[in-house]
């Protein structure tokens, strides 16, 4: 894609996400989520393959509807209040209607259909930004419309969420599926916690950005696809193969490792909330995600492929590929749990 094109299309896509972050009108709100989606369609299609078509196509019908929606109902409860303020959803159809939208939006279960579909259409960078900044727009509003939303179907989402995107990737081989449903999974985490403590939401969102962008950058780096495909990891990177593998522990919320931080403060501030049995099943979901992380972790660390000329030949090949984005998002996926103190006092 030429540079200039590139550049374009990635400054809109910063442009979209901060209108809505300061928005607090609905309409402009749409606007900027208008803008996010536009502005990714071309780098999602940039391959010119069928799949990414599909997944383009397939995309942009899922979004669409979504806008639709949310137009629909500020509408109606500008129409019924009299406002058009973001805090203001005070109509409880335009509430409902919203939160589904935004469930449709960032791939929350039930609404999940598209997720796994899309992303295994699309290149490991353009996946990054698909389960990474295409979901703070949307996020940005859920926490500011959290006050007024039902909390039976905030909880509902939440364990859905969490169940269907670890159950879901027990059976996948695919790498990019697999990361669909662990996006599933965690975004479960985050919306059952948002109407209790919204700070705790903003955590575990920060800590998943960091984990899956190590994730996404490795597989980039690996040239992986599938499940396969990493057990020739070893040949290519040994160092690489120990950080990656911790790198998915820490995604599955193994102690003493980032991904922990989250989990650990969400079931102990659900528990405050007088939540002992949603806590209980968020817990036990959470080990259907860790299920195949560990797989993963398996097929990369602990099977070896056969040693072949081939499998050596990338001891002497340098890459031409940008490591430090990868390095620091590795760092800050497997040590952050200690600073845990700190993190808890920063203002929200």
């Amino acid at each position: 894609m030429n540079p200039y094109v590139l550049i374009f299309l990635l400054s809109s896509l910063g442009l979209g996400t901060t209108l809505t972050f300061a928005s607090s009108h609905w309409l402009l709100a749409w606007m900027g989520l208008e803008i996010n989606t536009l502005a990714i369609l071309p780098l999602m299609a940039q391959h010119h393959h069928p799949r990414a078509v599909e997944a383009t196509t397939k995309y942009f019908l899922t979004q669409a509807t979504a806008a639709a929606m949310i137009l629909f109902a500020s509408t109606t409860n500008a129409w019924a209040v009299g406002v058009w303020d973001i805090t203001d959803l005070y109509h409880p159809l335009a509430t409902t209607m919203v939160m589904i939208a935004m469930a449709l939006k960032i791939g929350l279960a039930p609404m999940h259909f598209w997720m796994p579909e899309v992303l295994q259409g699309l290149d490991m960078l353009t996946g990054l930004i698909m389960t990474t900044w295409q979901k703070l727009a949307p996020f940005a509003l859920m926490i500011q419309m959290a006050p007024t939303i039902n909390s039976t179907l905030l909880t509902s989402l939440g364990l859905l969420s969490t169940l269907i995107g670890g159950w879901g990737g027990l059976n996948q081989t695919q790498l990019r599926k697999i990361l669909a449903y662990s996006s599933i999974a965690q975004m479960g985490w985050m919306i059952i916690i948002l109407q209790h403590a919204p700070q705790l939401s903003l955590i575990a969102l920060g800590t998943y950005i960091f984990t899956t962008s190590a994730a996404f950058l490795t597989f980039k780096t690996t040239s992986a696809t599938k499940i396969n495909s990493l057990t020739t990891t070893w040949p290519k990177s040994p160092t690489l193969v120990v950080t990656t593998a911790l790198t998915l522990l820490s995604l599955g919320g193994l102690p003493p490792l980032s991904g922990f931080l989250p989990k650990w403060l969400i079931l102990q501030e659900m528990t405050k909330q007088d939540l002992p049995l949603t806590a209980t099943i968020m817990a036990l979901a959470a080990l259907f995600s860790l299920y195949f992380y560990l797989r993963l972790c398996y097929a990369m660390a602990l099977t070896i492929s056969p040693s072949t000329t081939n499998n050596l030949t990338p001891w002497r090949i340098k890459t031409t590929q940008i490591t430090l984005p990868l390095a620091i998002s590795t760092v800050i996926a497997l040590g952050l749990l200690p600073i845990t103190p700190v993190i808890l006092t920063l203002p929200v």
